[in-house]
């Protein structure tokens, strides 16, 4: 049976991705599998080249099958902050609660309660036998600096998927039928089921 590892450290994010690759006729091992790997050097400017980045380096650590994502927050009022950034955007071992008070600080710096916004996921699946595959997703919203909802990760509390719902308020199963990284994933089962056919 083919292995992939899923290239991420986050033990919601690799629980979430683990769900919808179930489909898939393989292994789904993640890091926590090979002990104290080094980190990848996320310098990449864009979602795409930070999963590539990933995908490539941990392919060659493993010398297995590497799924990876690079996603974010982008806030329209911020000039697309925290971006590539999402997950350091209060310091390098920053966590959900300090990012997510960074961003309400921003949000107060200049003077709004609330501003459009999108989630983006860039997914890179990259093989021993040189094979690499994107795929992206992204979800519009808003971002309120009153939280709702205990579900979730990262920034979901203060993401609204219309104007009463977060993403934090979803069941596990509504979240990753809309949200960006269920979309990047459905479309990438899609690409690796012809891989692997």
């Amino acid at each position: 049976m083919k292995k992939i590892v899923l290239a991420s450290k986050n033990s919601d994010k690799v629980k979430e991705m683990r769900l919808i690759l179930s489909s898939l006729p393989t292994e789904i091992l993640s890091l926590a599998d090979f002990g104290d790997l080094p980190d990848a050097v996320e310098d990449g400017l864009t979602f795409e080249a930070n999963a590539l980045i990933k995908a490539r380096f941990f392919c060659r650590h493993t010398g297995l099958a590497c799924l990876a994502d690079d996603s974010g927050l982008e806030v329209d009022v911020l000039g697309g902050l925290p971006g590539v950034h999402s997950a350091r955007f209060a310091g390098y071992h920053a966590d959900d609660a300090t990012n997510n008070q960074k961003l309400l600080d921003e949000l107060k710096r200049v003077g709004v309660d609330e501003s459009a916004a999108d989630y983006r996921c860039a997914l890179a699946f990259v093989d021993t036998d040189g094979t690499e595959l994107l795929t992206e997703g992204r979800i519009d919203g808003k971002i309120k600096v009153i939280p709702q909802g205990s579900g979730g990760f990262g920034y979901d509390p203060y993401f609204y998927i219309d104007d009463c719902r977060t993403m934090a308020q979803l069941s596990t199963n509504d979240k990753n039928s809309i949200s960006h990284r269920g979309k990047a994933l459905k479309e990438m089962v899609l690409k690796l089921k012809e891989k692997f056919s």
